[in-house]
């Protein structure tokens, strides 16, 4: 039989590791993002101008590479600033999102930046549609991110206090039921620190800005991860009571390893077609795809190898400060 909760202290410290390189970027981050934020913000929660361009080649002309540098400048040049511009669909296309701080005088500068990407689609043979753009932006204020980001924190304190509560309850028949509930919460803050420290390097490395779909991924996984680590707590439940007498630390190794195929299959099927879907999108939505991959596999990780060990370190007092009786028996 396969040890796994054998090398505890080795899941530890790789997690450990992870966790204090997201952490050093964040930390990276508060000094470089000017809302001194642990990760990159988008407008949805500092506020600004979310605009939508449309270009069309000029017919029986070769219609030029249209890039986001030189849309930004468009932008830069009528006097808006943090300007981020991304392209929307697949492949080459003339469709972009441009996302921006916006000034005091709208009508002036709109008119400004609808002339320069006038000029701008001349140079490259394309017509813009400077209509279009006029009526399809869109202002938004940081404090409708505040309120998503206040009720997110405050759903997840509730949902952690519920989950603490009904594991501690469903498990009430073994000893130590309040272990599980625990545990299980322990896995979870794991998940959402490894999610927070990879969107804050690739907010370093690759300019990606956490929106609302961030929030969606964090509590997306917050569920996943809770959900399946119940799966292999409910087969120690099981296996407790088939095999009473055995060492606890065998019987967790023992329904770790009726449930880790079950857990390993699903999670691969998700991740087949989160990949594709990372690989197909573009804009937000990758990225949104990008963070719930990340969340994905860490939930998987800290189910299996992060939970259910800590089982066996808190009965055997290897947590320091914790049920430390345990551990002067067991050296005894």
């Amino acid at each position: 039989m396969v040890n796994f909760v054998k090398r505890r202290r080795l899941y530890y410290l790789i997690s450990i590791l992870v966790i204090l390189g997201g952490i050093v970027a964040m930390v990276i981050s508060t000094q470089t993002y000017r809302e001194r934020s642990i990760i990159r913000l988008s407008i949805d929660f500092i506020g600004g101008a979310l605009f939508q361009l449309e270009f069309t080649p000029v017919q029986g002309l070769t219609p030029g590479s249209l890039t986001g540098s030189a849309i930004q400048n468009a932008f830069t040049a009528a006097g808006l600033s943090d300007v981020t511009a991304q392209r929307v669909g697949i492949g080459e296309t003339y469709t972009w999102q441009v996302r921006a701080n916006f000034g005091d005088d709208s009508a002036e500068q709109i008119n400004a930046i609808a002339e320069n990407l006038t000029q701008l689609g001349t140079t490259l043979n394309l017509t813009f549609d400077a209509q279009r753009f006029r009526e399809n932006f869109s202002e938004v204020s940081p404090i409708v991110g505040n309120e998503v980001t206040n009720a997110a924190l405050v759903a997840t304190l509730v949902a952690s206090g519920l989950v603490l509560f009904w594991i501690a309850l469903a498990f009430r028949k073994l000893k130590h039921s309040f272990r599980y509930g625990v545990t299980a919460l322990v896995a979870m803050v794991h998940d959402v620190l490894v999610m927070l420290g990879a969107m804050s390097i690739m907010g370093l490395v690759a300019g990606w800005e956490a929106d609302a779909l961030f929030l969606t991924a964090v509590l997306t996984v917050v569920g996943y991860s809770v959900q399946d680590t119940i799966v292999v707590f409910d087969r120690i439940r099981e296996n407790d009571v088939r095999h009473r007498g055995e060492p606890y630390e065998l019987i967790v190794n023992r329904s770790l390893l009726e449930t880790i195929q079950r857990s390993l299959m699903t999670q691969i099927a998700v991740g087949f077609v989160l990949v594709a879907l990372l690989i197909l999108t573009t804009s937000s939505i990758q990225q949104f795809v990008g963070i719930l991959l990340v969340g994905l596999l860490s939930g998987s990780y800290s189910s299996i190898f992060i939970a259910v060990p800590l089982l066996v370190s808190w009965e055997n007092g290897e947590i320091p400060f914790v049920n430390q009786a345990n551990r002067r028996a067991a050296t005894a």
